[in-house]
């Protein structure tokens, strides 16, 4: 068990005075006792001591630039290593920053703890206008799993351990853990305060399904024809890699991956459908969703990506009850944990488990390989300036011959494309926007990427997408990070060739044309390189991976290049009236 720090008293005229803890050193001792090992933040009142403590304590303590970003940081955290990841920032603006972060780590269903500070609460209640007075539980509550305040030095140890059961239980999230500035001074006896503290014990226990679950989900995919399997990023987050595996292969089911449960399997496996993604959803008739929603991604489980109304039955396995039926009917639920369900359901298959019709893999085969034999020109081309898919497949091949290193991904066309294009070998290797599709999550899920894994990260970031968290390259250079940046620059959102009609303005997509991104990464130390060909990109990216240095490679791209919001422009409503000319 972790010692807690202590406040000795050294006066020699004070006889067995008792040895005394407070509330900084019980929320670090908390947390260690726990595991958790790492603290993403920004320093300020009333937590800068709370941060230079826990550094103190053997804690990293990693400090950003702008709290969304430490957030985004600590929500990756959690999904890489499925504990809680801990962000640390100041009152009021400070925790309006970070709550971004964390509400879209709930949406994604990432493991994550914003803890802030925050005025007291007989300030706050009355209205007194003190310091950065907000009423910060009371914000928090709708927009993460769970939220709690501590009072008292005695309680943290229940507070902490509560948000951490809460962040990883069921179907993990995010979770606010507000303290009061006077907490952290309070003082108590150091072996109550001992005492006090709370090991979690199984913070997310195993949910299996019900045996009458497992069968009808069987029987309904024996009967299917054109059975297919949707793999979702919970999959990925489960760590169940080798039954996932042992599932598709031993059903002889084709699967379609989702961003970030890409590299399950390797995007070349015989089964993959990736490449044929269109044909598999609209020609199947039985779906298996494993820790996949039928959100938006999946269009809804409806419309012209699944052929006629009705023709497709769903199976889905999910933890939490309530996701079923959200948009269509499932005719086969498995509630429980992702583990013990595919386990369940490869039991259940047994060695007589007839495999597919070959017409129906045969015929995703094809459809495969020919989306991949009219994509490869595309991706060959080594003109300047270059296109989206040549610098993608020259991105591709490095990919391909590093299959350990994580690919981060954020952009329009940058992320839309590469989804398509950039092939993963490992799980959890591919990060990127996730469920509600923003911006800005690059740098923070980089600098987790490399600090909870180890390995080099490549970040493959629109010019766009970049600008709204770019200035953590000064925190990716002061850590020493081995973080290759890859900026698509095209000039603009979308592309950089719009213009304003009134001839006033620079168009609301355009940016300052030919910025020079390689240089901010300069100006703080790291190497910057400026190409305008896949080949002096592959060479860029080849060394900077080599080095394990940062890096930060400013790629032209035709800045006629792109289309809106890339496959997903008709989100946008169309205005309904023509004005008269």
């Amino acid at each position: 068990m972790t010692a807690v720090a202590k406040i000795v008293h050294t006066n020699p005229e004070v006889e067995a005075e008792p040895d005394l803890t407070d509330g900084f050193h019980l929320v670090i001792d908390a947390l260690k006792l726990n595991g958790i090992e790492t603290i993403y933040g920004v320093p300020g009142i009333p937590i800068t001591d709370l941060g230079r403590m826990a550094q103190a304590e053997g804690m990293r303590v990693i400090s950003f630039r702008h709290e969304q970003h430490a957030g985004n940081a600590a929500a990756i955290a959690g999904f890489l290593t499925r504990k809680p990841g801990i962000c640390l920032t100041v009152s009021a603006p400070g925790f309006l920053n970070g709550l971004t972060a964390l509400a879209n780590a709930t949406t994604n269903c990432f493991p994550m703890i914003l803890i802030s500070g925050s005025s007291e609460r007989e300030i706050v209640d009355l209205q007194q206008g003190d310091y950065e007075e907000m009423d910060q539980l009371a914000i928090a509550k709708p927009l993460c799993k769970a939220a709690f305040r501590v009072l008292h030095a005695a309680d943290i140890g229940i507070g902490v351990a509560r948000a951490i059961r809460a962040a990883c239980s069921g179907r993990p999230g995010g979770v606010y853990l507000d303290l009061p500035a006077k907490l952290f001074s309070q003082v108590l006896d150091a072996e109550a305060g001992l005492k006090s503290l709370v090991k979690v014990i199984d913070p997310a226990p195993a949910q299996r399904p019900a045996p009458e679950a497992i069968e009808r989900a069987l029987a309904v995919l024996k009967a299917a024809r054109r059975p297919l399997i949707v793999l979702g990023k919970g999959a990925a987050y489960a760590q169940a890699d080798d039954a996932i595996r042992a599932l598709v292969e031993t059903s002889g089911i084709p699967y379609v991956p989702m961003s970030m449960a890409k590299g399950l399997l390797p995007d070349t496996h015989p089964l993959s459908a990736g490449a044929a993604r269109s044909t598999a959803l609209k020609d199947s008739d039985v779906v298996l969703l494993i820790g996949a929603r039928l959100n938006w991604l999946l269009s809804h489980g409806k419309g012209k990506s699944w052929g006629e109304p009705g023709s497709t039955k769903f199976i889905q396995i999910d933890i939490e009850p309530r996701e079923m039926d959200s948009n269509v009917e499932i005719v086969a639920p498995v509630v429980g944990d992702i583990a013990s369900c595919v386990q369940a359901l490869l039991d259940g298959m047994g060695r007589g488990w007839q495999q597919p019709p070959a017409d129906w893999i045969a015929t995703l085969n094809a459809k495969r390989e020919a989306n991949i034999a009219k994509m490869a020109p595309k991706l060959m081309s080594n003109a300047s300036p270059m296109t989206f898919h040549a610098a993608l497949g020259a991105l591709r091949t490095i990919v391909k011959e590093r299959p350990d290193a994580i690919l981060v991904n954020e952009g329009a066309n940058t992320l839309d494309l590469a989804r398509g294009i950039i092939d993963m070998y490992q799980p959890r290797k591919r990060l990127d926007v996730g469920t509600w599709g923003i911006m800005g999550i690059g740098m923070g899920f980089a600098v987790a990427a490399a600090v909870e894994t180890g390995k080099p990260v490549l970040c493959v970031e629109g010019d766009s997408a970049f600008g709204f968290s770019g200035m953590e390259v000064e925190t990716i250079c002061r850590y020493g990070l081995p973080v290759c940046i890859v900026v698509f620059n095209n000039n603009g959102i979308y592309r950089g060739t719009d213009t304003d009609p009134t001839g006033r303005d620079p168009a609301t997509t355009v940016f300052v044309p030919d910025s020079r991104y390689d240089r901010m990464m300069e100006a703080f130390g790291g190497t910057g390189y400026h190409v305008t060909t896949p080949d002096e990109l592959t060479r860029a990216v080849n060394a900077t991976m080599d080095s394990g240095r940062p890096a930060l490679i400013n790629a032209v791209i035709d800045p006629a290049a792109g289309s809106e919001s890339g496959n997903i422009g008709s989100l946008n409503p169309q205005s309904g009236i023509k004005k008269k000319k």
